[in-house]
């Protein structure tokens, strides 16, 4: 009979446990710094119409591919930022007045928004689904912004989000393969 060890050898994930509960890590794809050169170059080469042409197909099919909630490294180890609009929506939500929600949940970072307190995101359960899904920040309706033209227009932006997030990185990996210069 095999163990948990050689199956998860076998199929390359990686199992731990705290408590009661297990947690599954499977390896994603995320870009490196051979990976940030190619894609920052790729990006301030290539032509925007012809990306954007390609960004819906690619992001459906990375979907396909990768399940954010065996990953959820963006809710483990980023924030979004929480607007206005978010803040009214989520406390509302949370039954809580908005000063408290903002108190209990919220810091302003160095460039003036709201983001959580503390990481991984108080609302990411251990399963790696949100308890505030249906009303989460627009920012995280958005994540990863690979159906639209942020992916061009702040790149910064994108090479960060490729270290971190397979989808990204998947979908920069395929733009980069096609020659898309303008």
């Amino acid at each position: 009979m095999e163990t948990i060890q050689s199956i998860s050898d076998k199929f390359n994930f990686h199992l731990s446990r705290s408590g009661n509960c297990f947690s599954l890590h499977m390896p994603f794809n995320v870009a490196n710094k051979d990976d940030q050169k190619k894609y920052k170059h790729f990006l301030e080469r290539a032509d925007k119409n012809k990306v954007l042409k390609k960004l819906p197909n690619l992001h459906e099919e990375a979907f396909k591919k990768i399940d954010c909630l065996s990953c959820a490294s963006c809710c483990k180890n980023y924030s979004p930022r929480f607007k206005t609009p978010d803040v009214k929506r989520i406390s509302k939500h949370l039954a809580m007045k908005e000063s408290e929600f903002i108190d209990t949940y919220l810091i302003v970072d160095e460039d003036g928004d709201f983001v959580v307190r503390s990481t991984p995101c108080p609302f990411l359960g251990v399963d790696n689904f949100c308890s505030i899904y249906e009303v989460r920040p627009s920012d995280c309706v958005r994540f990863p912004y690979t159906d639209e033209d942020v992916l061009i227009k702040r790149q910064k932006l994108t090479l960060k989000n490729a270290s971190f997030c397979p989808i990204v990185y998947h979908v920069l990996d395929k733009l980069s393969e096609v020659n898309l210069k303008a």
